[in-house]
């Protein structure tokens, strides 16, 4: 028996409105400690008692990496909802309202603009909790848009990934963006701008194979999941067991994948720095 979720959080519910008991505890996922909302927005979503970091909403992403948190959102072109009327359990339309819905978000990609360290920069953001992140065509525009607007405005470019991978209701047309996200970053690449790739817990399919592998520098936040297909995938293609701890943040940066490895209370510190080394500033 449980004391704080069978004893202290039904009594709780009993005499605070539902919309306010239902935040008030959240759980980590690692190691299952009920954790207070208002300390876990303290330490940044990271859990006190383990130190797992949980996965951070698109808007706080963003203002975690905006110089005082302050950025302005950049208008991302529409796109057809649903190219291929594609219905598995229900149609695309639909769960797509559901998510947008949910999320209060488009879809599965935010771009701001603002200052890094001072330098004026453009940072994607992509939203886990809206369809897993998945990539889509609305993604790929946003990451092409974010990507155009730097080598127009000669500015430096950040992605934040979190994402499953390519998005199966639009079938073809998402692994297309696989190729038009790395076009336009290389353009970007070639006219001697930075781009900055941030990996965040997941990042994995179509996304880590082709825009977030190609980054000047590598950042990934502590323990984040790292890779193309899954573990159990690999394992049964291959017949073995992979190693401990095998895509995870930790695992690349000793193979040579990832260039650092941050807590999330470092991640701003660390990003202004490599960014102002790699502007010169």
């Amino acid at each position: 028996m449980n004391w704080l979720t069978d004893i202290v959080r039904p009594k709780i519910k009993k005499t605070t409105p539902k919309e306010i008991a239902d935040d008030l505890w959240v759980k980590c996922p690692e190691c299952g400690q009920m954790l207070f909302s208002k300390e876990l927005k303290q330490s940044l979503y990271v859990c006190t008692k383990c130190g797992h970091h949980l996965r951070l909403y698109i808007d706080k992403r963003l203002k975690l990496l905006f110089d005082n948190g302050y950025y302005t959102m950049m208008i991302l072109p529409t796109v057809k909802e649903d190219p291929l009327k594609f219905k598995d359990t229900q149609r695309y339309v639909d769960r797509l309202r559901v998510y947008r819905k949910k999320t209060g978000n488009n879809d599965a990609i935010k771009v701001g603009l603002g200052k890094v360290n001072g330098i004026d920069t453009v940072i994607a953001a992509m939203d886990f909790s809206f369809m897993g992140g998945s990539m889509g065509t609305a993604v790929g525009e946003g990451i092409v848009a974010a990507a155009n607007y730097a080598y127009e405005h000669d500015c430096p470019l950040i992605i934040a990934s979190a994402s499953g991978g390519a998005r199966m209701q639009e079938g073809m047309l998402s692994l297309m963006q696989m190729a038009r996200t790395t076009a336009a970053i290389n353009r970007l690449k070639e006219k001697g701008l930075p781009y900055i790739s941030i990996f965040t817990d997941p990042t994995t399919g179509g996304v880590s194979a082709s825009f977030a592998m190609i980054g000047d520098i590598h950042i990934a936040e502590k323990g984040a999941l790292i890779g193309f297909a899954g573990k159990r995938v690999i394992e049964q293609t291959i017949r073995e067991k992979l190693p401990e701890g095998f895509q995870t943040a930790e695992y690349l940066k000793e193979h040579g994948m990832i260039d650092i490895v941050v807590e999330r209370k470092d991640l701003k510190t660390t990003v202004d720095r490599v960014l102002g080394l790699l502007c010169g500033k």
